[in-house]
């Protein structure tokens, strides 16, 4: 391609760029430029394509590329006043104030009449001034404060105040510098020597604050306090501390790893720090923490915790495994002991509630994360030698141990469970275990017995010997304990049906029997908690039943029981809690039957599943309403606060259900807000299954659409609510979810600019606009609502302004469909822009041939709000153009606004008759008609 022919392709190319950037398409926009970049090496040319990268830069918020670009095209002409310009924009918003100014300061000198420019530098210059007073202060203020803790004979309270200073301070990026820079480490580590909770507390807070989204100074601080010493204060008994180290060390392998997302400024951008050492060191230390003796059950949570969040990927798209693999290697054998405690031995490890359940599903993650056979087999083999090296005829509690650990696996990986169960002696363990005279030895193996009977098709030994197992523990005990676990190994065997009514495992009546005796343990207080966790798991079976789930609904001391129990610091029942309440809703998907294929499997003498009577839509109903009276939001609310692992994304799938069956009713949506169940949902929408993801943004869909946003989400969470909102009006989702995440954004949408300008940023505005094209009467009519709230929007005023697309005739259009309440959006969308933008008025009479029609319509419809709005549409065209009044007043519009002037403003036609006499008004201006005396 001779140089013409590159240069000629460039400067389409840079037209092509331009065009795109004038429709709002800035990514096309900047690729288009880019293209451009590679065809041509005129300097002129390659100053204006980077000038216009740049501007694409700053409409995308790439900042950095901005400033790039802008400094390129002034490398070419340093009087470049655009490029100039540019990069100040880009440099002030990455907070590089001083270079912005210098920028800025030489526009003004090429333009001294240029008010944006005289305005920008007055900005800046009190921006620096007010920078460097912080600066200065921030100084001083943290030499006194680490005077204040120096000194012994400071008072308490002074030091106090002190300390939660520093926290503060440590967050801002200045402040931790200044900390850091002062000798503050050291300080900080002789705060933690003084072992007062308080100042230990404020020191690790501190920290945390000092190493966030600072990979270097994170390293620096780590390598200062030293790993074991970290671990040693995790370690501790007391709660808040615990959490508190385990905060600042999700923040250090966060800032380590690059999860930390937030900009780095400075000589840090700079270097480029090797912190794959580091974190292994970090996991490294973790897993020494699951086996030591002196970590109490907290730390060892803590420890569980963040190898739960840190070891397995995050996205399976990325092939490196390299941390599970490490973990494994390293730590698998320690993760196996800590699932095999038996709380009863004295040799027992210190736990909590939820030591063992937060190692199982950290055995789950492990396995789930290995790509192929080989690495699960090599897993397996590690499981097999450990189990089979604690088999010990001579000694029982190794024996206990090794049941035990199978029971904590088959929580885990159940398939690898599975596997364990059929090694050689595992069964027969199990069984004289069940047998033997210590209590402790069948309460284990009742509990494996229990885990083992998950999945029927599987454990087809619990099957044929299970039940009569259970049943001869069952009668002959007189422990409690053991009773109300047999009785939960038998509730699950007997749920086999699920919620088929025809597939009924026991005899009639035996399955209400079971759930009583699962109430009445629930109830009883003197039953210690983690026994009492047993009878919810059997109910969490039992459920499926409709029977039952109408009976346990219906017993509020038994509802409640489970409630304060699902509150409690033991988060190992929350998916039983979860499950029960997904029954008791009916949440859980049902496969939609098709008449024909029944008729047919009756031909052949198929089973056909049954509807229970009391599975049927007037019975959820009434369940629903009575969990709502015994306060199950506030339960819910309470278990998606649980700060642990034990909340896996099945769980919040569940509660994301529940909380979906419970928005059902319009009517009971206010009950939820008030008792905060807003809240609670967004986290659930977040993060979590895609069907939990999408579920709980159905469920915010509701309330959103219905409540006051202010006290559904008060505060900045209702910023939250709008990507969840967006996502649901995805063409995959169903109707009825687009159509009811298009009312909540409407609802949204009319409470503030900043929130129209959230919704633009999460590219809501294209899905909208398809909408508005839709057959769907009321999808049409939401989105056209939706839209009406929008245009108050500059931004979205700018889409009509621009050429070359149809957004204002689809608007007119509108404007004459037949149904009243399209009509209403649309008229009042309409009459917002003509109202803003002289330059719509004379765009709305070329769009269509029929627009003066339209307008006719509006103007004498017999909804009074569609007619007000008409006439406001009329009124904007008048006062935009004499020329256009002109083509009105000539029409019968004119008619029709002195017909309507003469009337009689009473109150509901006075805003329609003070319109329309305005538009008179406005034609005796402009010497059209004369007033009549």
């Amino acid at each position: 391609m001779s140089t013409s022919d590159k240069m000629a392709d460039a400067v389409q190319l840079k037209e092509e760029g331009n065009k795109y950037f004038q429709n709002q398409n800035y990514e096309e926009a900047s690729k288009s430029y880019s293209q451009a970049l590679k065809l041509t090496k005129d300097k002129a040319l390659l100053a204006t394509l980077y000038r216009n990268r740049a501007a694409c830069g700053l409409k995308m918020e790439s900042y950095a590329q901005a400033a790039s670009d802008a400094s390129k095209a002034i490398d070419i002409n340093a009087s470049d006043i655009k490029a100039l310009f540019r990069r100040c924009q880009a440099l002030e918003q990455l907070g590089k104030l001083d270079q912005a100014f210098k920028d800025v300061q030489r526009c003004a000198t090429l333009e001294p009449q240029n008010r944006n420019f005289q305005e920008t530098l007055r900005r800046l210059n009190s921006s620096i001034h007010e920078k460097l007073h912080v600066q200065f202060s921030t100084d001083s203020r943290v030499q006194k404060m680490f005077e204040i803790l120096l000194d012994e004979n400071s008072e308490a309270e002074k030091r106090e105040k002190a300390a939660n200073n520093l926290i503060v301070l440590g967050r801002e990026d200045a402040g931790a510098e200044k900390i850091f820079q002062n000798n503050g480490v050291a300080l900080l580590l002789q705060l933690l020597d003084t072992k007062k909770p308080e100042l230990v507390l404020a020191a690790i807070r501190t920290l945390s604050g000092m190493c966030s989204g600072h990979q270097a100074r994170a390293m620096a601080i780590l390598h200062t306090i030293q790993m074991n010493c970290i671990c040693g204060w995790m370690a501790v008994e007391e709660e808040e501390i615990s959490r508190a180290v385990c905060n600042l060390l999700q923040t250090i392998i966060d800032a380590l790893s690059g999860e930390d997302k937030r900009e780095h400024r400075g000589k840090e951008e700079a270097l480029v720090l090797d912190t794959k050492k580091d974190l292994k060191l970090i996991t490294s230390h973790l897993l020494d923490m699951l086996v030591n003796k002196k970590v109490s059950g907290q730390g060892r949570d803590q420890a569980l915790n963040l190898l739960n969040k840190n070891i397995p990927r995050k996205d399976l798209a990325d092939h490196d495994n390299s941390r599970t693999i490490y973990v494994i290697e390293n730590g698998l054998r320690k993760i196996l002991k800590v699932v095999g405690q038996v709380p009863e031995q004295p040799s027992c490890l210190p736990l909590t509630d939820n030591t063992r359940m937060l190692a199982s599903i950290l055995l789950n993650k492990l396995y789930d994360d290995l790509r192929c056979d080989p690495e699960r087999d090599h897993f397996r083999k590690i499981c097999e030698e450990y189990i089979t090296g604690k088999f010990d005829p001579q000694n029982m509690d190794k024996n206990v141990h090794a049941i035990q650990t199978v029971s904590g696996v088959l929580q885990g990986p159940f398939d690898l469970g599975n596997q364990l169960l059929g090694m050689k002696g595992v069964m027969e363990m199990m069984v004289a275990l069940c047998g033997s005279d210590r209590e402790q030895d069948q309460l284990v193996a009742v509990e494996a017995l229990i885990h083992a009977s998950t999945k029927l098709s599987r454990a087809t030994f619990i099957i044929t010997n299970g039940v009569t197992l259970l049943k001869d523990i069952y009668k002959t005990t007189k422990n409690e304990r053991i009773k109300i676990r047999t009785l939960v190994g038998l509730c699950k065997l007997g749920s086999a049906g699920g919620t088929d009514y025809g597939l009924r495992q026991f005899a009639e009546g035996s399955t209400e029997k079971l759930a009583k005796q699962c109430r009445k343990w629930l109830c009883n207080a003197n039953i210690d908690g983690r026994t009492r966790r047993w009878a919810v798991e059997g109910l969490a079976y039992l459920t499926l039943d409709a029977d039952v789930k109408d009976d346990f609904v219906q017993d509020i001391p038994a509802l409640q029981a489970m409630f304060e129990l699902a509150k409690t610091s033991d988060k190992t029942i929350l998916y039983s809690v979860a499950t029960t309440l997904v029954n008791c809703t009916n949440s859980y998907d049902v496969k939609e039957v098709i008449p024909e294929l029944v008729q047919l499997a009756k031909f052949s003498k198929q089973h056909v599943p049954e509807e229970h009577p009391k599975d049927k839509k007037d019975f959820v109903e009434k369940r629903v309403k009575r969990l709502l009276k015994a306060g199950v939001i506030s339960t819910l609310a309470c278990m998606v606060k649980a700060d642990s692992a034990i909340l896996t994304d099945q769980t919040k799938e569940l509660l994301a259900r529940v909380f979906l069956a419970l928005c059902d009713n319009a009517r009971d949506r206010g009950t939820i807000v008030a008792q905060g169940g807003g809240k609670a949902l967004i986290p659930l929408a977040i993060e979590g299954t895609d069907v939990g993801k999408v579920k709980a943004a159905h469920a915010l869909a509701k309330i959103a659409a219905v409540s006051n946003p202010d006290i559904a989400f008060p505060g900045e969470r209702v910023y939250e609510v709008v990507r969840p909102l967006v996502r649901l009006l995805d063409t995959q989702r169903d109707g009825l979810q687009n159509y009811e995440a298009l009312l909540g954004l409407t609802n949204l949408s009319g409470r503030s600019d900043k929130l129209r300008q959230k919704i633009i940023k999460e590219k809501a505005l294209p899905d909208i606009e398809n909408y508005m094209f839709e057959n769907h009467d009321q999808l049409r009519q939401a989105a056209t609502e939706c839209m009406c709230n929008m245009v108050v929007n500059k931004e979205v005023q700018e889409r009509f302004l621009a050429d070359g697309n149809d957004r204002l005739k689809l608007v007119v259009l509108l404007c004459g469909e037949d149904d009243d309440k399209v009509q209403n959006a649309a008229a009042g969308a309409l009459a917002m822009l003509t109202a803003a933008h002289k330059k719509l008025c004379h765009k709305m009479t070329q769009v269509t041939s029929q627009w003066l029609e339209i307008l006719q319509r509006l103007c004498l419809h017999d909804r009074l709000s569609v007619q007000h709005r008409g006439i406001v549409i009329a009124y904007n065209l008048m006062a935009a153009d004499q020329e256009l009044a002109k083509k009105l007043v000539e029409s019968e519009l004119l008619e029709i606004l002195t017909f309507v002037g003469k009337q009689e403003p009473d109150e509901k036609r006075k805003q329609v008759v003070e319109a329309a006499r305005d538009c008179l008004i406005k034609c005796m201006d402009y010497g059209f008609i004369k007033p009549f005396s």
